[in-house]
């Protein structure tokens, strides 16, 4: 089981940036996926999730019309588009997949840095 994410770095404030999760190894098209982050001395929270089929979508409120979360079945990838971002957005970002009584998966986390 494998979950890769890229497409961080850093970015100005009010620039934007899309981030990836590439899945393999278990049927990700039957797994919720979420993205969650952690900044420098703070717990890791959840950002955003989609639905097994993609037809629900979540978002905590300070990413709430700033944030997408999507995902390409065929591709077995996750995204996130996140736009206007702010220095608060600075964090590593996880890309999760949880389908309950089979599997909780995790990836590496890429890192976004927002600043001037």
């Amino acid at each position: 089981v494998q979950l890769v994410e890229s497409g961080g770095g850093l970015v100005q404030p009010g620039g934007s940036l899309r981030l990836s999760c590439a899945a393999s190894g278990f049927t990700a098209s039957m797994y919720a996926m979420n993205w969650f982050r952690q900044a420098p001395g703070k717990e890791r929270e959840f950002v955003a999730a989609i639905s097994s089929s993609g037809g629900s979508t979540t978002y905590t409120n300070s990413v709430k019309g700033r944030f997408t979360i999507s995902r390409d079945m065929a591709k077995n990838t996750l995204y996130l588009q996140m736009n206007s971002l702010k220095p608060e957005d600075t964090a590593v970002y996880y890309c999760n997949a949880r389908r309950p009584g089979a599997g909780d998966y995790w990836g590496q986390g890429t890192q976004v840095t927002v600043s001037s």
